[in-house]
């Protein structure tokens, strides 16, 4: 016979539903007098009169996305590279022309060299690199 562990969950706790559901009547444990003791405090609210409001100091960006951070660059791995021909000049639209990396995504992102792997060849390099790709130049 298999035992099955007990899976108890707890209900939220319902505040100023009476005395009898532990956090009921009067300030319902929310201390005394003051802000925070009624309905909450707007999310976007400053505290003071503010001459440019957080809101206002945004950049006016439309649209769905706008609190989307921009991704990270296409990485690629100097092993990758040993592809090309030796002494070629590395640039996105080297690693776009030799299938290395995506168009969209490289145009969008940018690319960005990495030192893991090894390779016999010598580039030069006009996208961005690691620190060890640099001094292994």
């Amino acid at each position: 016979m298999i035992k099955l562990n007990k899976v108890v969950t707890k209900s939220k706790k319902r505040v100023g539903r009476g005395m009898g559901s532990g956090k009921g009547s009067h300030t319902v444990g929310r201390g005394q007098k003051g802000q925070k003791s009624n309905t909450d405090i707007h999310i976007l609210f400053e505290g003071l009169k503010m001459k440019k409001s957080f809101l206002k100091r945004l950049p006016l960006m439309r649209g769905k996305g706008k609190f989307h951070g921009k991704g990270k660059p296409v990485t690629l791995n100097l092993s990758d590279l040993e592809s090309l021909p030796t002494g070629s000049v590395i640039t996105v639209e080297l690693l776009v022309k030799s299938k290395l990396v995506d168009a969209k995504e490289a145009k969008t992102f940018g690319v960005k060299i990495l030192s893991n792997g090894k390779t016999t060849k010598k580039f030069t390099f006009e996208v961005p690199t690691s620190k060890s790709v640099q001094s292994s130049k």
